[in-house]
């Protein structure tokens, strides 16, 4: 499926590693058949996930040992864990195309006991493993169920590509000359070899490129994945203000989203709506002036939230809409998302169909980019 083919918006979800990880008894995933026809149920008609690139590259059919990236969220899995990327990745490829799903391919380069991540030297390595990835969804015929592949999630942060080196006066940011080079190039080889993929590095927030950068990233990108928070929003306002800092293995920053994000966020909503709004319109100007169409699959309110005493997902559920409305409103997205929360882990917003149904139907009633 090309993008240009779209007939209306998708209503994308982010299933990451947890499509894979979170298999256990009442994980969420034990049951994709499940999974899946409750994301058609709730009108969802793609899904972004992990594909383990790296590892399949490897050997697709290993087990591997993952190390858990942290034990306060509920993407993914808590502990470690043990995973087969293939024959499952088909597998669940398979089973999205019969149920009418689409798939965007990513990877958060997760850390597994048996190998690292080191041996991406090169835009040449990056592009050379995700080219076995789609030779290996080629095999079982599948490509026609993939929408778009980003090569890293949130390039080039830290803890998803410790292998990129920036130059020693640049920062580790998405716009660096050194991360445009790197990105260009690994997007160009890999294009050799299967031209018709859709191919764009995700990032956080919009890209403050420079003037000389827009003709290199507009030809190369086919697309822009922006993720859009409002608490990311005026430099991380409403996350300073509450004093969580994404703690990754102690409860500390959870109890403080306990204690303030509900009462900061319903205290004043407009004022944190209105820095969700111009976040979105910042991303759209961008959009525009690159001629590229936007996906987005994590978004709108806070980035981080579970089930868990004292939280609630009422007030959640209504700062995302605030920007599913926004955001479909702008005609620049081939696909938009609902929250980063829709997943069967999160039983609190999974179980609300009748609201998942209400936003989807507006993503899909939106115009797509001219």
């Amino acid at each position: 499926m090309k993008l240009k083919e779209l007939i209306e918006p998708l209503a994308i979800t982010m299933w990451d590693f947890s499509w894979l990880e979170r298999r256990w008894s009442g994980a969420g995933y034990e049951d994709w058949d499940l999974a899946l026809d409750e994301l058609v149920e709730r009108g969802y008609n793609a899904v972004r996930i992990d594909a383990y690139p790296l590892l399949v590259s490897i050997d697709a059919k290993a087990e591997w040992t993952v190390k858990p990236c942290w034990n306060q969220q509920d993407w993914g899995s808590p502990a470690r864990n043990r995973v087969q990327v293939q024959p499952n990745l088909n597998t669940f490829i398979r089973k999205c195309a019969e149920r009418g799903i689409l798939v965007g391919l990513s990877t958060w380069f997760q850390r597994v006991e048996e190998t690292n991540v080191a041996q991406i030297v090169s835009p040449q390595c990056h592009s050379r493993i995700w080219k076995d990835l789609l030779d290996s969804i080629a095999s079982d015929n599948l490509l026609d169920s993939v929408l778009y592949l980003d090569f890293c999630n949130e390039w080039p942060l830290d803890c998803w590509a410790p292998f990129f080196l920036p130059a020693p006066t640049e920062k580790a940011d998405w716009n660096s000359p050194s991360s445009i080079r790197w990105m260009v190039s690994s997007i160009n080889e890999l294009r050799l070899s299967y031209p018709n993929i859709a191919y764009t590095y995700s990032n956080i927030g919009h890209l403050n490129l420079a003037k000389e950068d827009h003709k290199t990233v507009s030809e190369t990108f086919d697309l822009l994945e922006p993720h859009i928070w409002m608490a990311q929003a005026n430099r991380h306002e409403f996350y300073t203000r509450i004093d969580y800092h994404y703690e990754r293995f102690e409860s500390k920053g959870y109890e403080n989203v306990v204690l303030n994000a509900q009462r900061f966020y319903e205290a004043d909503s407009d004022y944190w709506d209105n820095h969700l709004k111009a976040h979105i319109d910042e991303v759209c100007i961008e959009s525009e002036a690159l001629n590229l169409p936007l996906i987005t699959t994590e978004c709108w309110g806070i980035v981080d939230y579970k089930d868990w005493p004292m939280l609630d997902w009422e007030w959640v559920k209504r700062s995302c809409e605030v920007g599913v409305r926004h955001a479909a409103g702008k005609g620049r997205w081939a696909a938009i998302a609902t929250s980063n929360f829709c997943g069967p882990q999160f039983r609190g917003m999974w179980r609300d169909k009748d609201w998942h149904q209400e936003m989807t139907q507006i993503i899909r009633s939106a115009k797509l980019p001219g």
